[in-house]
């Protein structure tokens, strides 16, 4: 599985990134055929600074996509990644059935 991690308007720490590939890999006992994830991390600043992850990840057949604002990037990673493993459950409920 490869994990490429793009911050727009601002450069994103280690520890930030770390913490963004660790709670992908969790997402893998899940689903095994991940394939490629891509998370795109973006800023806001407005009245309340807006935080938003986006995830984009490639199984084969599909392309599942969620994202999530938050004032904080790890809880947006965090709700972010409970959205996917939520899809790739169903998707794997769906083949199984079909099975």
């Amino acid at each position: 599985m490869n994990i490429k991690i793009t911050s727009r308007k601002f450069r994103a720490k280690d520890s930030l990134k770390n913490f963004i590939k660790e709670e992908i890999k969790s997402a893998e006992k899940f689903y095994d055929d991940i394939l490629d994830v891509d998370v795109i991390l973006s800023y806001t600043k407005l009245e309340d600074s807006i935080k938003t992850a986006e995830i984009i990840a490639q199984i084969p057949g599909k392309t599942l996509s969620v994202s999530h604002s938050s004032d904080d990037f790890e809880k947006s990673v965090s709700a972010a990644v409970e959205k996917l493993i939520r899809q790739l459950k169903k998707v794997k409920t769906q083949r199984i059935a079909r099975k």
